[in-house]
């Protein structure tokens, strides 16, 4: 079958995968010849899912390997599967039961809603597995394990697995262990969707904020004589107060503070500490005061130096509340409003004054009880009861009051300013008092699904005692069990690991692993698998399970033995793990690839993985953050219909440097195409020469022909790059080395070299000619397989008759360093470094293209002499060159080229228009040397080379030194030039 003009991905893409398919050539184990096992998990991605670029680089790093062992011969098995992905998929069913017009969440029950996600899974979940099909991923789609599968709420159609089993059985033997257990702790807390959230579900923003600075009158009229004082001692600012002053963002919390911290060496409260304050809002005779304590936490130079501590409400106050043993009051219920239960406010206010008097006692019971909300903000949304706390405060005088031309209030200063409530010059009468109100831009927490600001929350929650399980995962990394590349992500995950919390692990969510865990009449827990064993733990007792469902991530943590069947012993549990390499990004390494350290060595007492690959973020082509906003996202499936599959995978592999910046780049992607193309234009020109139809040898070539000894050797050097490169994960060093090799030294010079023995050698030349090109193909389709499947596989099918599809044929491992000859390699580098430097020196000269020019031998050893003669014609045609004459000197007004043992020279008169090219050339030097001092100013500055990012430095440093060689390039040029007359 002849070929196209050219390779038609959208036409041919999906017939090539169904093919692959239909042949089970992804199958755990196809095309296995050794006993060695290659096991790579999928980072699961949600269900809801859809690909995008960082999806599609990893999956082309993941599928790269997956392919090249395979073709090793390796059992491989590459698990794919999918994560249920609790907040996310009740989410977008919530939102289709809206736009349905359908009963909600609330509506319908937990046990119908249930029902709405799997009839959504059936239909719509998992589309990002047929997206990841047109990218080539080589799974074994048949073993597709869900982090659900086998529920009890599941459908027939979604029984098969035992993926909630061994969640359950994991959960039922850490809590017998002790190692689960359920405790008041802050959490993140999403409002919207009412269930505590993860630290990577939650997005940091910089919003337009507030600072407001209020007065906590000291108890009893107290006073004190606070004074502000330089470096040297001087005393700036010094008065009698009865107050002391904080400043916060969020003032509706003030209804639960617990105390006012300041830091142990701040000297202008020395004489207040241990005194009481009072809290400045709610209802006078009710007004809690609370005690003055020390801490390490408050920064003496930032705001007053004086901290409310909210231990309910904050997660820095939370651990002094804790290490201060500071009573920590909830102020919100689930939705983000101002609690609304609870006994009348002055009953509460005077149980919490009790406490803080040391006269009561209190537990975590009795505090979580407490509402501290009085009754004018009870029930009004966080929001505006901030509004409210703002104006009742600063109607009765306890705003902290300065100028109105202070520039702390965001407003343009016309005068001095003062500060007479904090220090500073004392104030006329003239000036206008305002409430300190600072006007700043604050990180906020947002929720990254519900798109609300999230509340820090005092709430029941299960927690894995991680403190008892991290040993492990932190020795199997230090002693090198498992490797994490780069080495910077061993810091990182020591460091997250040497300083672990104990792990949250429930939600307040519907669709989920439902806790395994039933209480009775008393509060006592039944942890079991089932409801039956849960009762057979308290006969007689009435018990109602726990509502709340699993975090994601403890699922997920189970999933490099949980998708092989455990807890059953099965075969495939028993070849395939632990497992040996995993890809993922490094935003991840502690929510994911630690606790799957962590559970797997505390479940199976194996590690999961030997080797950790991490990357960055793909960022677009100026390293910036891909966002909707910035309108820079570039979609995958957008580039795939575009340019192929393989365009896109060879990209991926191209920029993927260990710890590089991810920079992708469309007319990159768009030039991989080119690259394609190359190579089958390649396959045509043999095709037209007969090389597909003429005999072939049998195994490797025997050749006598210089350029063909030459080329065999090439292809057994890059094959040994390439595996060097893959071993060690250098996934762009493998990409270049095959680019290098295939477009330039197949497709460009052993192309151009064999044109004269096909088309005019003899015929004993000729044969060995199409034998070397049929197998030279051959070995580029096997090479370029793992990071281009569809157009190699393609090739390999329309030029010659296989015995099997190139996915399953074996790596060419039999190329080894023996068949490099040593001659014919100099002979032929020689050779190209000759062609390639007139090449050079007439571009750089602007010499017309298809002008055959005299060059000059001046000197050559008799390796040279010998080089030049036996490949006389093909210097000739491709470097067109007229003649070759010898001469004893350089002619002034020549361009030199230098190769190994031996100079030529180009004599330039008569060949160009000097005048112009001088003014060409200068042109040139002038626009390269402005570039040069605008990148100089910047490499050279301190500043520059501090704030920016490591990467930004290293490229503009690359950058002024490529246009300096540049530049000095031009200037020898112009010497040359000035020399003719």
């Amino acid at each position: 079958m002849a070929l196209d003009k050219t390779f038609d991905p959208a036409a041919r893409e999906a017939a090539i995968y169904a093919a692959w398919e239909e042949a089970g050539a992804f199958k755990a184990g196809a095309g296995k010849r050794r006993d060695e096992t290659f096991t790579i998990m999928l980072p699961p991605p949600n269900v809801t899912g859809a690909l995008h670029v960082g999806h599609a680089f990893n999956h082309t790093l993941m599928d790269i390997l997956t392919r090249w062992k395979r073709m090793q011969g390796f059992d491989t098995l590459w698990q794919p599967g999918l994560d249920h992905a609790g907040i996310a998929t009740q989410l977008v069913v919530e939102k289709q039961l809206a736009a349905a017009q359908q009963p909600g969440r609330a509506e319908l029950g937990r046990q119908a809603f249930i029902a709405k996600i799997w009839e959504w899974k059936a239909q719509s979940g998992g589309t990002i597995e047929d997206q990841a099909k047109r990218l080539g991923d080589s799974m074994d789609w048949d073993r597709s394990a869900f982090t659900m599968s086998g529920a009890e709420t599941a459908p027939d159609s979604e029984k098969h697995g035992n993926f909630h089993d061994a969640v359950l059985k994991v959960f039922v033997e850490m809590f017998n262990k002790g190692l689960i257990y359920r405790g008041k702790r802050l959490v993140n807390w999403d409002p919207h969707f009412e269930t505590a959230i993860s630290d990577l579900e939650v997005e940091n923003r910089e919003v337009d904020g507030h600072m407001w600075h209020f007065k906590y009158p000291l108890a009893g009229g107290a006073t004190y004589t606070y004074v502000e004082k330089d470096e040297d001692g001087a005393v700036l600012f010094e008065e009698e107060r009865d107050y002391i002053s904080i400043a916060t963002t969020r003032p509706e919390t003030m209804l639960g503070d617990g105390a006012v911290a300041v830091h142990p060496d701040d000297t202008r409260y020395a004489a207040i500490v241990g005194h009481l304050c009072e809290i400045p809002v709610g209802p006078k005779e009710s007004r809690r005061l609370i005690p003055i304590i020390t801490d390490e936490y408050p920064d003496m130079t930032f705001g007053s130096g004086a901290v409310k501590i909210t231990g309910a409400h904050d997660f820095n106050d939370y651990q002094v509340a804790k290490r201060g043993g500071i009573p920590m009051y909830s102020l919100m219920d689930t939705k983000g409003r101002m609690r609304a239960d609870g006994r009348p406010y002055a009953q509460e206010a005077a149980t919490a004054q009790a406490i803080a008097n040391g006269d009561e006692s209190f537990d975590e019971a009795k505090i979580a009880a407490m509402n501290l909300v009085p009754e004018a903000y009870r029930g009004l949304d966080r929001f505006e009861a901030r509004e409210k706390v703002i104006a009742d405060i600063t109607a009765e005088g306890l705003a902290v009051m300065t100028v109105a031309t202070d520039p702390r209030l965001g407003k343009a200063a016309v005068k001095a300013p003062t500060a007479p409530e904090e220090g500073g010059e004392a104030r006329t009468e003239a000036d206008e008092l305002v409430p300190l109100v600072e006007a700043k831009k604050i990180m906020q927490p947002f929720g990254d699904r519900s798109n609300v600001v999230i509340e820090p929350a005092l709430t029941d929650q299960w927690f894995v005692d991680t403190a008892q399980i991290v040993g492990p995962a932190l020795d199997a990394v230090r002693d090198g069990r498992t490797q994490i590349i780069p080495e910077s992500g061993e810091k990182v995950y020591y460091h997250w690991l040497e300083n672990i919390e104990p792990w949250c692990i429930s939600r307040q969510l519907w669709w989920g692993h439902q806790i395994p865990v039933w209480f009775d009449e008393d509060g006592n827990q039944y942890c079991a698998i089932n409801e039956a064993e849960a009762q057979a733990m308290a006969p007689g007792k009435s018990l109602t399970r726990d509502p709340d469902v699993l975090d994601t991530w403890f699922s997920s943590g189970l999933w490099p033995f949980g998708t092989l069947g455990w807890p059953e012993q099965t075969p495939e549990l028993a070849k395939y793990f632990p497992g040996d390499v995993l890809i993922t990004g490094q935003d991840i390494l502690f929510f994911w690839v630690a606790r799957m350290m962590m559970m797997s060595l505390a479940v199976t007492d194996e590690i999961p993985f030997h080797t950790v690959y991490l990357h960055q973020l793909v960022r677009d082509a100026k390293g910036e953050k891909m966002s909707k906003t910035r309108g820079n996202v570039i979609d995958p499936l957008a580039m795939i219909d575009l340019y192929g599959a393989d365009a896109l995978r060879f990209n991926n592999a191209a920029m993927a440097a260990i710890g590089g910046v991810l920079k992708i780049n469309e007319d990159r992607i768009k030039g991989y195409r080119n690259f394609g193309t190359k190579l089958w234009n390649a396959a045509r020109f043999a095709e037209m020469n007969d090389v597909f139809t003429a005999p072939r040898a049998d195994g490797i070539p025997q050749a006598a022909q210089t350029v063909n000894r030459w080329i065999i050797g090439e292809t057994a050097k890059v094959r040994a790059e390439v595996d060097a490169a893959l071993t060690a994960y250098r996934f762009n060093d493998a990409a270049n080395a095959l680019y290098a090799f295939v477009w330039g030294k197949v497709c460009d010079w052993y192309v151009e070299f064999s044109k004269p023995l096909l088309l005019d050698g003899a015929a004993a030349e000729k044969l060995e000619t199409q034998q070397t090109m049929a197998w030279v193909l051959d070995q580029c389709f096997a090479l370029l397989h793992p990071f281009m499947p569809f157009i190699t596989e393609e090739l390999w099918s329309l030029t010659g008759t296989r015995d099997q599809m190139l996915a399953l044929t074996p790596w060419p491992e039999q190329l080894t360093g023996d068949l490099v000859d040593t001659q014919a390699q100099a002979e032929m580098d020689w050779t190209i470094s000759l062609i390639d430097g007139v090449r050079s020196a007439r571009a750089q000269m602007n010499v017309p293209a298809g002008l055959k020019i005299d060059v000059l031998r001046i000197e050559a050893d008799s390796d040279a002499q010998k080089a030049q003669a036996s490949n006389l014609p093909m210097i000739q045609r491709l470097a067109r060159i007229e003649n070759i004459n010898d001469a004893a000197e350089v002619p002034k007004g020549s361009l030199t080229v230098a190769v190994k043992g031996a100079t030529f020279a180009l004599p330039l008169a008569g060949l160009i228009d000097v005048d112009a090219e001088k003014d060409r050339l200068a042109k040139g030097l002038a626009k390269l040397e402005k570039e040069i001092k605008g990148l100089a100013g910047r490499a050279n500055n301190p500043k520059f080379a501090q704030s920016a990012p490591p990467e930004v430095v290293a490229e503009t440093q690359q950058n002024l030194a490529d246009r300096e060689a540049e530049a000095e390039q031009l200037k020898t040029a112009l010497a040359r030039l000035s020399e003719i007359d």
